[in-house]
C-alpha cells in the first residue's frame, strides 16, 4: 500500500471509527460552490425571528418597494408575501429569482 498525500483528515469517534471528515475549504467550494451556502447574517435573523424571505431581504439590502418593483407586485402585496413563514413553492422561486439566488435557499 502507498502512502498518498491527501488534504482529506478523518477524525475519528469515541469508538474509535470514523466520524467526520474534514476537507480543505476550497476543494468543498470547488465540488459544491458557494451558492449552496446560506450566509450567517441570514441564518442569525431568522433565529431572531425573521421569516426567511425577509432576512435575505435584508441581507441584500433592498427594500419591499424595490423588490416588489422586480416581481411586478404591489409593495403591500411583497409586505404579505414577506410574512409568511412557509410561502407557497411558486411564490418562493419568484422572490428567489427576484433576490438573485436559489428557491430552496428560502426554506425554513
Amino acid at each position: 500500500m502507498t502512502n498518498v498525500p491527501t488534504d482529506v483528515q478523518i477524525i475519528n469517534g469515541p469508538d474509535g471509527k470514523p466520524a467526520f471528515v474534514v476537507i480543505p475549504y476550497e476543494q468543498y467550494l470547488a465540488e459544491h460552490g458557494d451558492r449552496d451556502l446560506i450566509p450567517h447574517a441570514v441564518v442569525s435573523r431568522m433565529v431572531d425571528g425573521a421569516t426567511p424571505i425577509r432576512a435575505w431581504r435584508e441581507h441584500l439590502n433592498l427594500t419591499q418597494e424595490e423588490v416588489a418593483k422586480r416581481m411586478g407586485i404591489s409593495q403591500p402585496a411583497f409586505a404579505q408575501q414577506e410574512a409568511v413563514n412557509k410561502p407557497r413553492r411558486a411564490t418562493r422561486e419568484k422572490i428567489a429569482l427576484a433576490f438573485g439566488i436559489r428557491s430552496d435557499q428560502l426554506e425554513l
